[in-house]
């Protein structure tokens, strides 16, 4: 049984960094495509960011872009998320997901994820 289980949340002020991980074990998850969702009170779950499995390369929502760096370590079979210049708009429950069989055309829809964690909360004063 995976399991993916976010830490890093927390509550930070307009302009200022956090940074999420997410640690992956159990079951035998190799090399999956990874992702971060997040979902704002009364609103979907959205993308975030992405790692795909095969290349590492990454993509990122328009609205993160440039402020948010996504990283992974197969080794330790960790996912980070590195967020900069944060803006109350930012404010959500940050989830990690994982997916060995996603297609590329699926990366931003969170229906291709088959393993997801239990979310860690950011929240960004203004």
């Amino acid at each position: 049984q995976v399991q993916l289980v976010e830490s890093g949340g927390g509550l930070v002020q307009a302009g200022g960094s956090l940074t999420l991980s997410c640690a992956a074990s159990g079951g035998t998850l190799s090399r999956p495509t990874m992702a971060w969702f997040r979902q704002a009170p009364g609103k979907e779950r959205e993308f975030v960011a992405a790692s795909w499995r095969t290349t590492g390369y990454t993509y990122y929502s328009d609205s993160v872009k440039g402020r948010f760096t996504i990283s992974r370590d197969n080794a330790r079979s960790t996912l980070s998320l590195q967020m900069n210049n944060l803006n109350p708009e930012d404010t959500a429950l940050y989830y990690c997901a994982a997916s060995q069989t996603i297609i590329l055309s699926n990366l931003r829809s969170d229906k291709g994820y088959s393993y997801w964690g239990q979310g860690t909360q950011v929240t960004v004063s203004s």
